[in-house]
């Protein structure tokens, strides 16, 4: 996912290191991860990785359904 997917939001003000928000297919399925990078020792931190859902997500994967 972050190295042939997209990234679809940005969070450069995160705590300790600035962070995105990357969708991708693996095997067919939509998955987000959110990942900080840490320049100062060219590291990438993956904070969490999850399946979309049509509970949650439009059908573009980008998109959150709002709660009624």
């Amino acid at each position: 996912v972050l190295l042939h997917g997209e990234q679809i939001a940005d969070y450069p003000e995160e705590f300790p290191f600035p962070s995105g928000l990357f969708l991708g297919t693996v095997m067919g399925r939509a998955l987000h991860v959110v990942a900080g990078l840490d320049r100062e020792n060219a590291t990438i931190y993956i904070i969490s990785v999850y399946e979309t859902d049509s509970e949650h997500f439009e059908a573009d994967h980008r998109t959150r359904r709002r709660r009624q």
